[in-house]
């Protein structure tokens, strides 16, 4: 009888090992966890109800109170063990051992971290589900504000599943997965995808006391950013000023110069001719450090095309068509364009589809140390129709091999222009991407069409995220970064959260403790036996 209640009592702690592995490993209470914790603890007991004056006898031995003696060395060893555990949480030091650096962090954003002074707090929207992708994805963007938070106790973050909990992600305003939200004093930056160029801009944003300003010239027919209208700008607007900046416009010709808070100045569609002091304003300010967007259309005032020559820019009198666009369910006055320079900063990353709907060539030589760039270019079947006045008679055109130009077609630049008599008047070009950090220049982006921003085409395809990536990169650049994107040649294990604990559990916890529990069973037979 006794053998088979000790059988009994050595399964009862089998079932109670089992059944807290399984819930260490899934996190959750499952049945079958339930049934081996209770099937366990019923059996054990048993066993110490039935062995109740072996029991009491056995404490009372010798060789008891020794083992009771080294129980506690043991207690005390694995109280230094979880103390030293404890403090290297708290007081540790990362090394990243990768190839490529894949886990550190550029200089520029580690000094911005260090001279954080207000508290930033990152709430992460990712799927927690055991699904291999998506556990790849939080994972690396874990890892991502794990290395911020690191370099300062001012940056802290959390994950919040949109599934698990509805009304967090309602009371955020996120309906989507894999974004960050970047908050601090009351302002707040949106990302999306695990990018840490993106993370620290949208940190420079959240903790910047200053408000830029962007202007809007009128008084030569130029788009109404007050307008709701298709062919208005209201859209465009309200989609800068939630990205915390303010919004005025400008007369220019009443103007002695332009305002000296002036982050940015957008033409948008001028109809009408500007005069030539209205111009000369103009190149004061980019001159002078400013920033300039300028959106013509096809048939655009001759004084702005001259005023754009003088920099650099080729704007051609003609209007791009491109076949093509019927296959993506657009029609051939409307380019789809897809291809972007990945050398410079504003165009590297991008990647989606934008609509231009009459749309003309603008074009630049390409050149690093001056900072021209192509920024966007139609497809390989589009091509530069210059017969216009045959096209507005007879709705049809072709294209005329030797008389017209075939794609891929700039339809927008970019140039810089250093400020003259500045000591930091000057463009570094570092591996491929044009560094320009906080060396004084002027900037000036030219768009061959004015509508793929307005209200009925901002919000197609991507659209929206040219036109503000543009209005960022201009206001912004001088105090922003651009951050080489590392080459990840290493490919990383990605394991669900399941395997992860099972991993930490089996070698960590499991395997030491049979040693362990093995090592004081061979004592104490040894210490009985004598």
């Amino acid at each position: 009888m006794k053998t088979i209640t000790y059988i009994l009592g050595i399964l009862g702690f089998v079932l109670i090992f089992t059944g807290g592995i399984i819930y260490a490993i899934r996190s959750t209470l499952s049945i079958t966890a339930a049934i081996f914790l209770w099937v366990g603890l019923l059996l054990i007991l048993f066993f110490l109800y039935v062995n109740f004056s072996d029991i009491r006898d056995l404490l009372l031995k010798k060789s008891t109170r020794y083992g009771a003696n080294m129980a506690v060395v043991i207690v005390i060893f694995l109280a230094v063990v979880v103390l030293l555990g404890f403090m290297s949480v708290n007081h540790k030091k990362r090394a990243d051992l990768t190839k490529t650096g894949r886990y550190t962090l550029s200089e520029q954003t580690i000094k911005i971290l260090k001279s954080l002074k207000k508290d930033v707090k990152a709430v992460a929207f990712y799927r927690s589900e055991e699904v291999t992708y998506h556990a790849m994805l939080r994972q690396r963007a874990e890892d991502l504000l794990q290395e911020y938070s690191y370099h300062t106790p001012k940056f802290t973050y959390k994950f919040i599943d949109p599934d698990r909990s509805p009304g967090l992600a309602t009371k955020y305003g996120v309906s989507e997965y894999r974004i960050m939200l970047l908050m601090s004093g009351g302002k707040q930056e949106k990302i999306g995808f695990e990018s840490e160029e993106k993370v620290t801009n949208a940190l420079i944003k959240v903790t910047r006391d200053e408000v830029k300003t962007v202007y809007f010239i009128k008084g030569h027919g130029e788009n109404d950013i007050a307008s709701i209208q298709k062919l208005g700008y209201k859209a465009a607007r309200d989609a800068i000023e939630k990205e915390n900046y303010l919004i005025k416009e400008l007369l220019l010709m009443n103007e002695e110069r332009v305002p000296s808070d002036a982050s940015i100045v957008v033409i948008s569609g001028p109809k009408k001719e500007f005069l030539q002091d209205e111009l000369e304003k103009l190149k004061k300010y980019v001159e002078n450090g400013g920033s300039l967007l300028v959106m013509i259309d096809p048939g655009h005032p001759i004084t702005i095309k001259d005023f754009l020559t003088g920099y650099g820019f080729k704007v051609e009198d003609d209007v791009i068509f491109d076949k093509q666009s019927r296959v993506y369910g657009s029609n051939e006055l409307t380019p789809v364009v897809y291809q972007y320079d990945k050398d410079h900063p504003l165009t590297s990353e991008f990647n989606l589809a934008t609509y231009f709907y009459l749309v003309g060539t603008v074009d630049i030589e390409k050149d690093k140390k001056k900072g021209q760039y192509q920024l966007a270019m139609t497809g390989p079947n589009s091509w530069a129709e210059t017969d216009l006045k045959q096209w507005s008679e007879k709705g049809e055109a072709e294209f005329n091999e030797g008389k017209e130009k075939r794609g891929p077609l700039s339809i927008a630049a970019v140039t810089t222009i250093p400020v003259k008599g500045s000591s930091e008047g000057k463009i570094v070009e570092e591996s491929g991407l044009l560094k320009e950090g906080r060396f004084k220049f002027g900037k000036i982006i030219a768009f061959g069409d004015s509508d793929f921003a307005n209200n009925t085409n901002i919000n197609l395809a991507g659209n929206g995220e040219l036109f503000l990536n543009t209005i960022g990169w201009l206001a912004e650049e001088a105090d922003l970064i651009s951050i080489r994107k590392r080459d990840t040649k290493n490919t990383p294990v990605v394991l669900t959260v399941a395997q992860g604990r099972a991993i930490f559990w089996l070698p960590v916890i499991v395997v030491p403790s049979l040693v362990l529990i093995s090592g004081i069973g061979i004592y104490s037979r040894r210490r009985w036996m004598r």
